[in-house]
């Protein structure tokens, strides 16, 4: 199973949703992505999110599940509708709360074959430049999409 974790910036224009509907199903088609990873607490969150649904109806066999990045007995979360289920990365119990989004973005990106990016700033771009490391050693491919 190939997983492909997507993030970007929080203030991502709605014009990147036709990029992200092509960046996913490149990924579904050329390099055979199974499962997708995305969070919740941002613009280009919920436009990944949205993208990711439409191409599970072309592609019903893909999973999706959300990130997240504080325990399930600190704060519950419901799985949103489309969603296969979450993903909390392990060993983030010892995380401070204030940085637990900004690892489990790197833990996410540590973890999969390939990363959907549109970074702005802050943590977005911090996860983004990790991963490009990561893709100078071979560990990991990054598509960088660029909002019209």
């Amino acid at each position: 199973m190939s997983t492909c974790f997507l993030i970007g910036s929080h203030l991502s224009p709605d014009a990147l949703s036709p990029l992200l509907d092509e960046a996913i199903e490149r990924h579904i088609a050329e390099y055979g992505v199974t499962e997708f990873l995305v969070g919740r607490y941002g613009r280009f969150d919920q436009l990944a999110a949205e993208a990711l649904r439409r191409a599970k109806e072309r592609h019903p066999g893909i999973r999706l599940r959300l990130l997240i990045p504080y325990h399930l007995a600190q704060r519950p979360v419901d799985v949103p509708p489309g969603f296969d289920g979450t993903y909390y990365p392990e060993g983030m119990e010892t995380v401070p709360k204030r940085l637990a989004i900004l690892r489990a973005g790197q833990m996410a990106a540590g973890e999969s074959e390939y990363l959907i990016a549109s970074p702005g700033f802050g943590g977005s771009r911090t996860i983004t430049d990790y991963a490009l490391r990561r893709e100078k050693r071979g560990l990991i491919q990054v598509t960088l999409l660029k909002a019209p």
